[in-house]
């Protein structure tokens, strides 16, 4: 144990003092509890931070990482079983994706050890999800997103600003914009911020940010698709060819024909795909009312699953795509909280581009935007993008980066 402990150590030295979204959000008391978030969100640093502050003292808790070279020949379980044996009340475990049948390791262990709190994470949405059934009666999960536009500014610029509910800033936008308005220049920041502000490993370099994201989409297509979807790797090139067309493609219904001519990927194998890149974290798939959420059935809309990803991808960025995507992004994220909430936030509208908790219609654009599209609408709105402050029924685009 003296190993991990001094590994502990190391990792604690020099952690930022700011704190992700989702860090009050947690119940850090319960008995077991799993973060599941794409790679580079922030995961590993919120659990040490909560480490950093666990009031029973150092050598009550303990931080591994799973893929360490040390950890891989030991078994979870009797590691867990001997930390506890020797006086440990919390054990935070990372990447535990990357431990075979890692969920029935953890759930035999919180069944044999009930005064040990387990706290784990894992980067492979995707393997993730594939184990989390075992331990479904047990362990809360949490989703953890990127950086929203608000936490954005609080890391670049050091202001720091409240979160907003949706009833806040439709009931009064105007005046939530002034405040920040008054601070900083928001339009300014939000260019950067769709840019490269999306993952906190910005803070690391933003010369070496288009490649570490490059690395984080890599990552995914080429080990995480093909370890827990069984996708040969010779498809992933049609993956990436079909991210590329998302980018460069400008914001309208889905044409599932001319998206499959476009990849080279059959009608049957382009809906698996499109639900397993969903599930990575790579897309947001975006269906009418009464379509629900069903694997294989046909989205009305597919974004990226950031705006980030667009600049990863290509320097050609349609901007109302961009837009959208940022959009359907905030609102998604605002009100996802845990893996397993059933319905969606928000879908394709009759009127407008969307409506949002079945009650209000956006219409999405530039500063120009006019109300043709929602004329007549109940509560019906436009987030209009190149606008500080906004009026009446048009709000700036960026202030739905302070939904979380």
């Amino acid at each position: 144990m003296d190993y991990w402990f001094a590994e502990q150590e190391v990792r604690l030295r020099n952690l930022p003092s700011k704190k992700r979204y989702l860090h009050e959000k947690i119940d850090w008391s319960a008995r077991c509890l799993g973060i599941l978030g794409a790679r580079g969100t922030g995961k590993t640093t919120m659990m040490l931070q909560y480490l950093s502050t666990y009031e029973q003292g150092a050598e009550k808790a303990l931080y591994v990482s799973i893929d360490h070279p040390r950890f891989q020949p030991q078994s979870l379980h009797d590691f867990g079983r001997r930390f506890h044996e020797y006086g440990g009340s919390v054990l935070i475990l990372d990447e535990v994706h990357k431990y075979p049948n890692w969920a029935t390791h953890i759930k035999t262990l919180y069944d044999s050890c009930p005064e040990l709190r387990i706290i784990f994470s894992g980067s492979s949405v995707l393997q993730m999800q594939d184990q989390d059934a075992d331990l479904s009666r047990r362990a809360i999960m949490y989703c953890l997103h990127g950086l929203s536009f608000r936490e954005f500014l609080l890391f670049e610029t050091g202001k720091s600003f409240p979160a907003l509910t949706l009833s806040d800033i439709l009931r009064d936008h105007a005046a939530h914009a002034r405040k920040v308005n008054s601070s900083i220049r928001p339009l300014e920041h939000f260019r950067n911020y769709l840019a490269y502000g999306y993952y906190p490993f910005f803070l690391e370099g933003k010369d070496t940010y288009p490649i570490r994201l490059a690395n984080v989409i890599n990552h995914v297509l080429e080990t995480d698709l093909p370890q827990s979807r069984s996708i040969d790797l010779r498809q992933i090139g049609k993956l990436k060819k079909l991210l590329m067309f998302l980018a460069l493609s400008s914001p309208s219904r889905v044409n599932i024909q001319k998206l499959a001519a476009g990849t080279e990927i059959s009608r049957p194998t382009i809906y698996e795909y499109l639900e397993s890149l969903h599930q990575a974290r790579l897309l947001n798939l975006i269906r009418d009312g009464g379509s629900g959420y069903k694997v294989l059935s046909k989205p009305d809309k597919i974004y990226l699953e950031n705006p980030n990803l667009a600049h990863a991808l290509t320097e050609r960025i349609n901007t109302g795509t961009l837009r959208e995507t940022f959009f359907v992004n905030q609102i998604l994220n605002a009100y996802t909280h845990y893996p397993r909430q059933s319905g969606q936030p928000i879908r394709t509208a009759d009127r407008g581009d969307f409506l949002v908790n079945e009650e209000f219609t956006f219409e999405i654009g530039g500063k120009n935007k006019g109300i043709r599209q929602i004329q007549g609408v109940d509560d019906a709105f436009i987030a209009a993008d190149e606008i500080e402050t906004g009026f009446r029924s048009k709000i700036p685009l960026w202030l739905f980066g302070f939904l979380y």
